[in-house]
């Protein structure tokens, strides 16, 4: 497999969040969100290969219990079942980070759906090239579908404006997720961002009785590779 990073954290979205956790980021992706905060594994993929049993040897090395396949989009690649499988059996707890565009048979105990929106639409970057591919893949229900059926599962909204409620409604009753399933994190890669959109987005939240998502990585951290 083709892996950017793996590095030891805590996981920081999500229902998880603040739980010491592993990351196996995989590079490779089949969209091209404007604002992708690891354009190395999308926009201009990098990394190494790397077998299986390597990837395992080395997140049993940091003694996490929690492991996090991560990407770029890890369900594009076949190899990533037999990861997640033996991950399984090593004992660790698993947690699949999806734009849920892909289907594939993985083990996994929570799967961390983002369905992307207009707003990751690239209608200026790079040309505009990647628009048209990446609105026709960005939402898939019946993958959806699937993935929510059969997996322990949380839907994570990428937000930028309060206009993104009214798509992430029709997303919702398109697939029929349960709203308490529903996260709302606000976009942005620097913790200025991230709080000043955390304040409306935490009030549409109190409304519409979603949760609220923080991006600790970027609190702690910043934008940095391996948080």
């Amino acid at each position: 497999m083709k892996i950017a990073e793996i590095f030891d954290s805590i996981q920081g979205e999500g229902t998880l969040a603040g739980v010491p956790s592993a990351f196996v980021r995989v590079s490779g992706c089949n969209l091209r969100c404007t604002w992708c905060d690891t354009p190395y594994t999308s926009w201009a993929p990098e990394g190494d290969d790397r077998s299986i049993q390597e990837i395992v040897s080395e997140i049993r090395a940091f003694r996490a219990a929690y492991v996090v396949v991560t990407g770029g989009e890890p369900m594009l690649f076949d190899d990533t079942i037999e990861l997640t499988r033996q991950l399984k059996a090593a004992g660790l707890h698993i947690t699949i980070e999806t734009a849920g565009t892909v289907y594939q048979p993985v083990a996994c105990d929570l799967m961390s759906i983002s369905p992307k929106l207009a707003n990751s639409t690239p209608l200026e970057r790079d040309g505009g090239r990647w628009a048209a591919q990446h609105n026709r893949l960005r939402f898939q229900p019946e993958v959806l579908r699937r993935l929510i059926e059969h997996y322990e599962y949380q839907l994570k909204f990428v937000v930028s404006s309060p206009h993104d409620l009214e798509e992430i409604h029709q997303m919702i009753d398109t697939i029929g997720a349960s709203r308490d399933r529903v996260m709302l994190m606000p976009e942005g890669i620097d913790a200025v961002t991230v709080h000043d959109r955390a304040r409306w987005i935490a009030g549409i939240c109190r409304r519409e009785g979603f949760r609220y998502s923080p991006r600790l990585q970027i609190d702690l951290w910043g934008n940095r590779r391996g948080t």
